[in-house]
């Protein structure tokens, strides 16, 4: 006998505590409306952030569609930090650990009142893995939206997005343009609300979302101010109620096959760091066993076949117009990166998804063939060795080869980084050292993109190496290495690293090398003192800095 769609909140509707009775009738139902299922709608919300502006007619778009199909919908507002408003400020320190925490609100107003279905909606980076962990904590039916991402802006005929505004502030520093022409283009950059529009964190996500199952076909690609945006979101009524009636679970979704559908989609679509630290903690959520060394075998395997931004021109919007989403997925599908057979919330597999799309035009430079790929391997690729003995993460898209030689600089907060690659202090040739900005040491692991900019200028780009322990916005570009651990705070070896020290890495073949001996790291470690967390840590942030895992380990909170 299969299971009634108000499989959880029966127990709310037919409680005999007369406060719940009382509660439940001043919502005016009648009886039949007592035993339709309740779906929760997880919307992050702050309205200062253009990512997130359209969360409320988002929800309501979706909830009239539940309505449609005789299932009521509560939204639960969720936290919403914004990486561009918090970046290069002390916020910063606040976005990685948003993710969890909208993962537990989610997952806590879920399960406390009883919800049968859960449908998030994604409109910032940490959304997708906050709301994707609770499903997958919780286990309840549900999916995921992508709210969509912003236009692109215009300066003189040429297209402006996010990235723009910070090359172009960038550039004015080091005067290859007029501060006023950086001013105008910074303007221009954000002409209305919706995600980043590049394959930065957010628009990763959204790919991620779609080739792991959990957020319906052609979502990632329709823009925040489509007209059909709505229209979409109208159809979360439908398929909630479809996932309920067949009780189709979000673990029932994530399969080890599906985690490798989403790195192997990561790796095609040139995508961003961070979503190496959400799909290992999304595995570790669902019970699955995916490892930094399943992404390092995947990014070695999978070429490059889409010209995103940062490492090309194209943006979501240049997809959208292509067909969208599911013109990228039939030809990954049918080209063997992904494996179609998966399931996915529209309780179909991938391949039915995404087979009535059409072909990719023929005069399009967007998306290559495996015959002709951008690149044959990732752009991302996983490093292990004695500086990083739990794995280090490496984009290098601006190096013409995949190995790297030089001589260190170290330096302990990103406007250091900047005033001393102003000063001419950072020349080609050097391994640029950030650390204690990691999980535990800033704490929160706050994205470095000032300093990663800093050094994008003509005369560092491809020519230096950013090794560090924190994390950078999936706007950077450059030749970087994140999420180096274990980190500094901890007493990982690059807490250790003196300047002069020389570094050197083989992307492809997975190494990465301080050239001291074993004996002088050693002692250089058992002279190293732990360091207090830095003045000011709020509450929030210290318990954040005791629970939280390594980057290796996705930044999972700790039981």
């Amino acid at each position: 006998m299969s299971e009634p769609l108000n499989w959880n909140s029966r127990r709310l509707t037919s409680s005999p505590n007369a406060a719940i009775a009382a509660f439940l009738h001043g919502l005016k139902w009648n009886a039949t409306e007592f035993i339709q299922p309740i779906a929760a709608i997880g919307a992050p919300e702050l309205d200062l952030n253009l990512c997130n502006r359209g969360s409320h007619d988002a929800a309501l778009a979706v909830m009239a569609g539940c309505n449609e199909e005789s299932v009521h919908a509560y939204k639960c507002g969720l936290p919403g930090i914004s990486d561009n408003l918090t970046q290069g400020i002390d916020g910063g320190r606040y976005s990685l650990p948003s993710r969890d925490a909208i993962a537990d609100n989610f997952a806590m107003m879920a399960s406390a009142h009883c919800f049968d279905a859960m449908i998030g909606i994604h409109f910032c980076d940490k959304n997708f893995p906050g709301l994707a962990i609770a499903l997958a904590r919780t286990n309840f039916p549900g999916l995921i939206f992508s709210g969509g991402s912003i236009h692109p802006g215009q300066h003189k005929g040429n297209p402006t997005t996010i990235l723009s505004a910070y090359d172009a502030q960038a550039a004015a520093q080091q005067g290859a343009i007029p501060k006023s022409e950086a001013e105008e283009i910074i303007k221009t950059a954000c002409p209305g609300r919706g995600g980043c529009g590049l394959m930065a964190t957010f628009n990763t996500m959204a790919m991620m979302g779609e080739a792991i199952g959990l957020i319906p076909p052609a979502s990632a690609s329709v823009h925040a101010e489509d007209p059909a945006k709505p229209i979409e979101l109208r159809q979360g009524g439908r398929l909630i109620k479809n996932l309920l009636t067949k009780n189709i679970r979000p673990r029932d979704i994530l399969t080890a096959k599906a985690f490798e559908n989403a790195m192997k989609t990561i790796v095609s679509i040139g995508g961003s760091t961070n979503a190496t630290l959400h799909i290992l903690a999304l595995a570790h959520e669902a019970g699955v066993s995916f490892t930094m060394k399943d992404i390092q075998r995947i990014a070695r395997e999978t070429p490059v076949l889409c010209n995103f931004a940062p490492r090309g021109p194209f943006n979501m919007i240049d997809l959208h117009r292509l067909g969208g989403t599911p013109v990228l997925f039939k030809h990954l599908i049918e080209s063997g990166i992904i494996d179609g057979d998966c399931l996915t919330v529209t309780g179909e597999s991938l391949t039915s998804n995404y087979s009535s799309a059409g072909a990719l035009p023929p005069d399009q430079e967007l998306i290559a063939s495996t015959d002709t790929p951008f690149k044959e391997y990732a752009d991302m690729q996983i490093c292990f060795g004695n500086l990083a003995p739990e794995g280090i993460v490496f984009k290098v898209s601006s190096l013409q080869t995949p190995e790297f030689s030089g001589e260190a600089i170290c330096f302990e907060t990103g406007d250091q980084v900047v005033e001393a690659a102003s000063a001419g202090m950072i020349k080609p040739g050097h391994v640029v050292i950030m650390r204690y900005q990691g999980p535990v040491g800033s704490p929160g692991m706050p994205e470095l993109l000032v300093a990663s900019s800093a050094l994008s200028t003509p005369q560092l780009n491809g020519k230096v190496a950013l090794v560090c322990d924190g994390r950078v916005s999936g706007v950077a570009h450059g030749a970087i290495g994140v999420h180096c651990s274990p980190e500094a705070a901890v007493g990982g070896p690059i807490a250790v690293v003196h300047n002069g020290d020389r570094i050197s890495f083989n992307c492809l073949e997975g190494t990465i090398h301080l050239h001291v001996s074993d004996q002088e790291i050693a002692e250089r470690l058992k002279a190293w003192e732990k360091r207090p967390l830095p003045d000011g840590t709020d509450p929030y942030l210290k318990r954040y800095a005791a629970l939280v895992s390594q980057a290796s380990q996705g930044c999972v909170l700790q039981a």
